[in-house]
Parts: structure tokens; sequence; C-alpha cells
């Protein structure tokens, strides 16, 4: 091999190794890939990067209505946020679980009427019927009447009452804006303003206007300790009565606790009631009601 010849090997071979070194060199400095690593615009919840999320109207909407918690519920128990973190921690199932009442609601029964949100004085349920004397429920007056679906709920759980050896005395159930008015005034004048407030309705905030709520028994504290008050309380849910004024929610639905009162809401909505508003029937109300104004 001649002289010249080697010598351009050599440079062959130094060019070469200077190659294979920048080559090293630079996969040891390129940075490790991370799966957890942000793609620009990107943002990662729990490990899941949105940009592969799609997050639908219905719950856009619903992580809007429930950004400002105490906007919804009354908050006067320092609820409204658990109730709010529930919910959105579990947005899928419970936007069927309410999906499935709303569509139940065919007659129109989850109305919300309270010291905030009033009736008109000309508001009159079209399907009221007056109640009549049967051997399913006792009626304490002769001038009682309910709206067409709560009284067959009624009338199915007072037939299953009745096979259980429980009677159910109905005392008062519809009533009239005028009849309301007078109602209040009249309790104010015997109890004062302050105690009138705490069991009296005033006129266009009642259930009872709705026609759909009912008072049973004595209308007393002491309903609570009888076989019907008992019976009530544990079956009433089962055929789409909720006890409106639970003990201990006062500051929240504004009255004393009533033992006595239930709202027919419908099956469905007693199921929804119990498993995300803390079966307190106001809390639910409060939310189907700005729900369906979010849709407007």
């Amino acid at each position: 091999m001649t002289i010249t010849k080697a010598s351009s090997l050599k440079k062959t071979a130094s060019v070469f190794l200077l190659f294979l070194l920048f080559f090293i060199q630079s996969a040891c400095t390129k940075p490790a890939h991370n799966p957890d690593a942000q793609s620009p615009g990107s943002e990662v919840v729990s490990g899941v990067s949105l940009s592969t999320v799609t997050i639908s109207p219905k719950e856009q909407r619903l992580r809007s209505l429930l950004s400002s918690p105490s906007a919804v519920f009354t908050d006067a128990n320092g609820e409204a946020s658990l109730l709010a973190k529930n919910i959105l921690n579990n947005t899928e199932e419970f936007l069927q679980d309410l999906e499935g009442v709303l569509v139940n609601d065919i007659h129109d029964v989850l109305i919300l009427a309270d010291k905030n949100h009033y009736l008109s004085e000309t508001f009159v349920p079209n399907d009221i019927i007056p109640l009549k004397a049967n051997d399913l429920y006792r009626l304490n007056r002769n001038d009682l009447s309910l709206r067409m679906p709560a009284e067959a709920a009624l009338r199915e759980m007072s037939q299953t009452a009745k096979n259980e050896g429980i009677s159910i005395l109905v005392s008062s159930t519809y009533r009239s804006y005028e009849y309301q008015k007078n109602l209040y005034e009249r309790n104010v004048k015997q109890l004062g303003k302050e105690a009138a407030d705490r069991e009296s309705a005033r006129p266009g905030t009642s259930q009872h206007q709705l026609g759909t709520a009912i008072d049973f028994g004595s209308i007393t504290d002491d309903f609570a300790l009888t076989k019907a008050g008992k019976w009530l309380e544990l079956n009433a849910g089962n055929y789409g009565f909720s006890l409106s004024y639970p003990q201990g929610y006062e500051m929240v639905t504004g009255y004393r606790w009533e033992c006595w009162h239930y709202r027919f809401i419908g099956k469905e909505a007693v199921l929804l009631q119990k498993k995300w508003f803390n079966n307190v029937q106001q809390y639910m109300l409060e939310f189907i009601h700005y729900w369906r104004n979010s849709e407007k």
C-alpha cells in the first residue's frame, strides 16, 4: 500500500469516528419522552389530557350552573358545596338520572314554590278534582281537592296502608291563592308575624296552591308518633310523596319541621332526591328550577 493511499484511509476513518461520536452524544442528551408532559394548548386533569376529552353541552351547562353552588342551593346549612362536588364528580351518572326524572315529569309536578319563588294569583291547576268519600282513605272535610296524578298516587298508597292495617286521614289539600291569603292573615293576627312565617305560607308561596301537597292526620307534631305518621315516613316515597319540611332544615326550607306535610313529586324524583340531594326536597326543586331556566 502506498503512503498516499494509507493517508487517505486514515482521514476517512477519522471523519467516520467524529460522526459516530457526535451521533452518540446527541442520543445521550436528547430529552426522554414524558407521557405526562403537556402539549401546547392542552391541559392535564387527573392524568387525562383534556385535548382528548370531549365535554358535552349539557355537562358544560351543568359545570357553569354549579360554579357557584350557593347561587343554586339555599346554603343555610352549609351543604351547597358538598352537593355540587358530588354531582360534578359524577356528571355522566347524574345527568342520566336527571334526564330520567325530567322526561317522566309529564304532569309538571316539580314546580318550585317557596318564600322566594311565587305562584301568580291566577295560578290554578287545570286537573284539580274534588275528593270524595271512599274506602281507601278518610277525609277530614268535605271540600278537599287534589290534582289527578296526586290523587291517583294517594289511592295507591292508601290501599297498601289499609292492607297493612294503617288508616290514612287527609286533612288539607289544594288551597287557592285567596284561601291562602285569608289563612295567612288570620295566623298573623293569632300568632304574630314572626311565628306565623315559620309555619304559614304567604299567598303565592304555598305548595298547597300547586294541588299536589297533602297535610295528613292531626297536623301537629304528635302525628310523627302515630302509626300512620311512622308508616308514611317509611313508605310515602315509594308512591312519589316527599316530606317537604324535614327536621333540621328550617333555615333551608323557610318552615319549621312539619311531619304531616307531604308533596307528590313522583317516584323517580323521590329517588333523585335521595341519591343526589341529601334527601332534601328543597335542594332538588331548587336545582331543577335553575337547571330549566339555564336552558332558556
